[in-house]
């Protein structure tokens, strides 16, 4: 089964807790703080695959979560970092941040790695905490959770010139005359449900990929017929080859059919039809396709290859056509200007620590990204931990910002999952 697009939620690995621990040993008086730093959690990391042509595996493998990072350990010994967890796609994968619709990665070479869920960061432990003001700290730190993330996965084969026309045209036909390609053919409309790929490989040692792309129809850049389906696909193509059927077998005029064509792509994003395009007359073994293509010339200004790729009647030249046209043609991007902020995994700088917003019951509310990552690695079961956090916030201007909105002795300050009654 062929599946070209995949949601996911991922989960980055936890770090492991740091622990509280004393050295105690025969004639070491004052041993001090021992305990050691938790491992860091394991990230997902998407990896290129040849072997792979689908996202079948993805499809119904919708919630990943990488291993969590190992405890700190007693002596000031460190918990051990967990393995990444590695997701085999295939080459031609692009991934996107599903909430922000931002590139995460492209994959388009084998082996390629990219880091999609970033593991937490390990805890420290109180030996980490340990200073010449602070003697034996009591306290540690629990591991930063890592990363959660929904991701969208899609699949853009890998092609050097692609096949567009209506359906019926003979796109598949020619794929099967001039590659291995062994596509399905039959006298009915969209019998190309998918991609199919064949490597064309000419007498001069030049080679390209040819990829035989599903028929569309007018308004597929709006979803008609199998739109954005095919149109996908066709984004890596540096070089689109137009077919036509000239013998008009189906009862189009195949300058409509020219036209329509050509307004799919404009319309469509990724400037298409800005791409060099080739126009392929086929099927001019046929009657009155000779006649279609004088009436054809006078309205289109364009350079025409007239084949049949049923007899095979001319591919060659226009095969060695493409093969020139590619040495010419530089890559495409095939992202929007939108879409080319890459996500960073470090909080942005600009970002404010935490904000305030008073809700209806009189409770000040308090979040933000950086606070809760603070938060999340205070070990509230301890004292010390508490009293460190409020001295966080306090260090951040959390006490002030509330003085100016107006709190009051005794108010309920919120953060997070915990409530806290400011006191001055």
């Amino acid at each position: 089964m062929f599946i070209d697009q995949a949601k996911m939620e991922l989960y980055g690995g936890k770090g492991g807790d740091g622990i509280v621990a004393y050295r105690r040993e025969l004639k070491v008086e004052y041993g001090g703080p021992f305990g050691g730093n938790g491992g860091n959690g394991g990230s997902i990391i998407f990896k290129g695959s040849n072997g792979m042509s689908t996202l079948l595996d993805l499809k119904y493998n919708t919630v990943l979560k990488a291993i969590d990072g190992e405890k700190g350990k007693n002596k000031g010994m460190y918990g051990k970092n967990a393995e990444d967890t590695y997701v085999l796609v295939p080459v031609g994968t692009t991934i996107f941040d599903q909430d922000t619709n931002k590139v995460i990665g492209d994959i388009t070479k084998d082996g390629q790695e990219v880091l999609v869920c970033k593991g937490g960061r390990g805890g420290r432990g109180n030996m980490s905490f340990a200073s010449n003001t602070l003697k034996c700290p009591d306290f540690c730190e629990k591991g930063e959770p890592g990363e959660h993330k929904y991701v969208r996965c899609e699949l853009r084969v890998l092609a050097d010139c692609g096949l567009v026309g209506f359906p019926s045209v003979g796109k598949s036909t020619l794929i099967s005359v001039c590659s291995n390609a062994r596509p399905k053919i039959a006298e009915y409309h969209f019998t190309t449900l998918q991609p199919n790929l064949g490597m064309v490989r000419l007498d001069d040692g030049r080679d390209f990929v040819m990829a035989d792309l599903p028929g569309i129809i007018e308004g597929a850049h709006n979803g008609a017929g199998l739109g954005l389906e095919f149109l996908r696909h066709i984004e890596r193509c540096r070089v689109i080859v137009h077919v036509i059927d000239m013998a008009a077998t189906d009862g189009r005029d195949p300058y409509e059919d020219y036209v329509v064509i050509n307004n799919e792509l404009k319309e469509y994003k990724m400037n298409l039809s800005k791409r060099p395009m080739i126009v392929v007359a086929n099927k001019m073994d046929m009657p009155d396709a000779k006649k279609n293509l004088e009436e054809f010339k006078k309205k289109a200004d364009c350079e025409i290859i007239e084949i049949s790729a049923l007899t095979k009647e001319n591919v060659k030249e226009l095969l060695y056509k493409i093969a020139d046209t590619l040495e010419n043609t530089e890559e495409f991007s095939i992202f929007e200007d939108d879409e080319l902020d890459v996500v960073e995994y470090n909080l942005n700088e600009d970002d404010e620590f935490f904000t305030i917003e008073k809700q209806d019951d009189g409770v000040y509310n308090v979040t933000g990204k950086k606070l809760k990552r603070i938060f999340d690695m205070t070990d509230f079961d301890s004292e010390t931990a508490r009293f460190r956090f409020a001295r966080q916030l306090r260090t951040y201007g959390l006490d002030d910002k509330l003085r100016k909105l107006g709190v009051q002795n005794g108010d309920t300050v919120r953060i997070f999952d915990f409530e806290f009654e400011f006191i001055e």
